[in-house]
């Protein structure tokens, strides 16, 4: 990085100070999963809120105070102007994508009343207690995964586990078929790991588009077969005083759909790989897994945050934390880097299951906290705890490993392989299974809105 000026948070510091003084902060290329811990500490030490003119020239704010400030500020705003003819924003990507004729906003790039209406049409099928109905099924798959690899003594834990079961899981949300989640997969992953000009990037486009097109055609066929799940609540939906256009479902789809396939996969597969390289702490949280898992889980979402952080844009002229915005200036918020501030998280570079008021922001803060966050701890926990049972003594070899090339959105992982001692199958395979599942979501109507009224 280049020389950085010590920045004040006392409101000495002006923008223009701030742009003499820029960062190098490619967050798409390999350098930044390498040197994100020293980045991090420079960055916090000397520039909580930076400049760089990387990607379209942007701010980039890493500490914890500073994102919780930004995050919250009715001048920052989500909102992507798709035909240009708002504001010209670009949402919460840095660079933006372009989807072409497909490009249409998911409530993640809207603001109120619009964003707030569409996550009060799909809360209650996130809840915790409509979450908790999956949890039969989520266990079902996750050891139908362990099964068709356990007689051998080798998995994938990408391929074969972590990538499977938060797919299956959001499939049924969708209230689409279970079987379909391949269709959806690498075009999910690859969106993610893929840095932005690729030559693999006309491949990942067209896989992309495949994604996009499948669930376009799934919004009339649920028009027509009516049946529980997102795609129905959306189709029912009433947003600002309006029904949704079937474009803005598929855009809202993709979000869903995106969110669901790719962020637990990540978590999961770092936490694998940690453990595996830290067998006493393994052994420890298999020993004391009904006490220690729900802080083993938040400490992990803390120090390997898989959503790294997402782009803004100041809607207004606006001070924060002593420095000075402009309209229609883009800003990087870090939720990775504001996990790791060292003024809030004592050792920050250390996995600590004893941690205590573990207030981390790897969900998001503000407005357009992930709407999905109870579904990704349960099917992580219940993955990891499975591994935990069945392939108590797995081993990682690091050399094998396959980090994405890109980890500037998700923090994830293409490929973990593992060996463990082998052991006896407990029931069918992932095929056999998925097909038990598909009948029973229909038959007990799991994809259902639950209000907690109805679970009283």
């Amino acid at each position: 990085m280049d020389d950085v000026n010590t920045v004040t948070t006392d409101g000495a510091a002006k923008t223009e100070e701030l742009k003499k003084c820029p960062i190098d902060f490619e967050r798409h290329g390999p350098g930044f999963r390498e040197g994100f811990v020293d980045q991090t500490h420079e960055l916090h030490a000397k520039c909580p809120i930076a400049w760089t003119g990387s990607y379209e020239d942007h701010w980039v704010v890493s500490g914890m105070d500073q994102v919780f400030a930004v995050a919250r500020r009715p001048e920052v705003t989500n909102f992507r102007d798709a035909d240009g003819s708002v504001n010209g924003y670009k949402g919460i990507s840095i660079p933006a994508y372009d989807y072409g004729p497909y490009d249409t906003p998911s409530f993640l790039e809207l603001d109120p009343p619009e964003q707030t209406d569409f996550r009060k049409v799909l809360n209650p099928y996130m809840s915790p207690a409509a979450v908790a109905r999956w949890v039969p099924i989520i266990d079902e798959l996750v050891n139908a995964c362990l099964d068709d690899h356990i007689e051998s003594g080798s998995i994938d834990f990408i391929d074969d586990l972590a990538t499977v079961v938060p797919a299956i899981t959001t499939m049924g949300m969708l209230g689409l078929p279970l079987a379909d989640w391949d269709v959806h997969s690498e075009a999910q992953h690859a969106l993610m790991y893929t840095p932005p000009g690729s030559p693999d990037h006309e491949r990942v486009m067209k896989i992309v588009m495949a994604s996009r097109a499948a669930l376009t055609d799934a919004v009339p066929e649920v028009r027509a077969n009516p049946r529980p799940g997102f795609v129905d609540a959306l189709l029912n939906a009433t947003i600002a005083g309006r029904e949704l256009t079937d474009q803005e479902i598929t855009g809202t789809l993709m979000l869903l759909v995106g969110g669901g396939f790719d962020t637990t996969t990540a978590l999961t597969g770092q936490s694998l790989l940690w453990l595996s390289q830290h067998p006493d702490e393994r052994a420890r949280l298999a020993e004391e897994i009904d006490t220690l898992l729900d802080p083993a889980t938040e400490e992990f979402l803390r120090y390997f945050t898989p959503a790294v952080g997402d782009a803004r844009t100041f809607s207004d002229n606006v001070e924060i934390d002593g420095v000075e915005f402009k309209e229609g200036e883009r800003v990087w918020v870090s939720w990775a880097m504001a996990n790791r501030s060292p003024d809030v998280f004592e050792n920050p570079d250390e996995v600590d299951f004893d941690r205590t008021g573990n207030r981390h922001a790897a969900f998001g803060l503000g407005i357009h906290r992930c709407i999905g966050s109870n579904v990704a701890r349960v099917v992580f926990k219940r993955m990891i705890t499975a591994v935990l049972d069945r392939m108590p003594d797995f081993v990682i070899d690091p050399n094998a490993v396959v980090h994405y090339e890109s980890v500037g959105q998700i923090n994830g992982l293409v490929n973990l392989p593992a060996t463990f001692t082998a052991g006896e199958r407990r029931g069918p395979g992932l095929t056999t299974t998925i097909e038990r599942a598909q009948k029973i979501v229909v038959d007990e109507q799991l994809a259902d809105r639950v209000t907690a009224r109805r679970g009283r």
